[in-house]
């Protein structure tokens, strides 16, 4: 059984997600308003979230972004951890591999994947 999704909107990089907190003399890492506002996008338009996937899974995903100036493998991480706040995957560790295609749509930027158990 294969499972899809589309989700809507320009998927922030993992790299730049983050900025660093400093309270007194320490210093932490928060998600930045980008990042946080798209984990809430991409729970509300995932129509898989709640599948739990608990086995080892092939990954094919194509990244539609504004222009060709973003890294592929920028937002993959961000992706499979959005996958896992959704309860769509156990966990990204099960994934044994991964298909990346990384397009332009000018209007329209997104993310399309499929998720597909695998055996070993």
């Amino acid at each position: 059984m294969k499972f899809c999704c589309t989700i809507y909107g320009k998927c922030p990089s993992k790299s730049n997600g983050y900025k660093i907190v400093k309270k007194g003399q320490f210093s932490s890492l928060a998600k930045s308003k980008q990042l946080e506002a798209y984990e809430k996008s991409f729970y509300l338009q995932c129509n898989i979230r709640g599948m739990g996937i608990d086995a080892m899974f092939k990954f094919t995903m194509d990244v539609f972004y504004e222009n060709n100036q973003p890294d592929l493998d920028n937002c993959l991480k961000v992706v499979l951890d959005c996958l896992q706040q959704c309860d769509v995957i156990k966990n990204d560790r099960q994934c044994v591999e991964i298909h990346l295609r990384k397009l332009i749509d000018k209007r329209e930027p997104r993310i399309e994947f499929m998720i597909e158990p695998v055996e070993l």
